[in-house]
């Protein structure tokens, strides 16, 4: 006798909430419909494609890798392996970018990965000339196709920070923002949870935590225009240093915002006008 679909998901060794998600990937239905149509029966195909979904979050694979999408910004955005998963705390740089990007402004979005934060500047802001960059071919390719898929316009380079194959002329842009790997090298937390699948080199310098901080602080005031903004994610325990590193190379009206829990988050400052 065929399975149906309430009794698959009241036997799913799943927290019910992913275990919904998983039926709604593969189904294509809704919430809604899962409620009403309860008792359908699950076919042969989807109750195998499932198994094999439930095995992979078993593991612990995210589910944004395992359904290939994740909310941000109101939005849903396309990630796969290549890219970071968007998070609630980079919508604290997004808004903030948004307050310091001027009417018509040009905006140049460093280590963009999936493309959440140009993307989302790029449709909420229609006015303004949108630049991401990433030294990964793969992550560039994901962040276009969610600038497709939402109908965003923006320029894409490739290369390592400044270092890009479509370089850019001095002292054009008014805001510089990145989040960039942070995670000091041998940190515990990159063999924990989600960050075991998520790509290392998006996560880590393999070094202190701060040489990508310190390589955005120093080549951000050649592509900034006078009173043009940098702004930089970063660890909750990196704050002072990321201060100290924009104070090193001249920004004024240095800042550290927090997010949500009250944690260091974003650290800001304004090239001299």
């Amino acid at each position: 006798m065929a399975n149906t679909l309430e009794n698959w998901l009241r036997a799913a060794p799943l927290p019910l909430p992913e275990a919904r998600i998983l039926l709604q990937h593969c189904t294509g239905l809704s919430r809604a419909q899962l409620l009403t149509r309860g008792r359908d029966a699950l076919d042969g195909e989807n109750e195998a494609a499932l198994s094999a979904l439930v095995q992979r979050r078993l593991a612990g694979e995210p589910m944004a890798y395992i359904v290939g999408v994740r909310e941000f910004y109101g939005r849903t955005f396309i990630v796969n392996d290549a890219v970071l998963i968007p998070r609630p705390e980079t919508e604290h740089l997004v808004e903030a970018t948004l307050a310091r990007l001027p009417p018509q402004g040009r905006l140049w979005d460093l280590g963009t990965g999936s493309g959440a934060v140009a993307v989302t500047v790029a449709l909420e802001r229609p006015d303004a000339h949108v630049r991401a960059s990433d030294i990964s071919a793969d992550a560039l390719a994901v962040a276009a196709r969610n600038a497709a898929s939402l109908g965003a316009k923006l320029e894409f380079a490739q290369g390592s920070w400044f270092a890009v194959d479509r370089p850019s002329e001095t002292q054009v842009y008014d805001v510089v923002v990145s989040n960039p790997p942070y995670i000091e090298a041998g940190d515990v937390h990159l063999q924990q949870g989600d960050l075991r699948f998520e790509p290392q080199q998006a996560l880590t310098d393999f070094s202190d935590g701060l040489s990508c901080l310190r390589a955005l602080a120093e080549g951000a005031p050649h592509v900034l225009k006078a009173g043009g903004w940098l702004l930089l994610e970063h660890g909750y325990n990196q704050g002072e240093a990321a201060r100290a590193l924009l104070v090193q190379h001249d920004f004024v009206e240095v800042a550290t915002l927090p997010d949500l829990a009250g944690l260091d988050r974003i650290t800001l400052g304004r090239k001299p006008a």
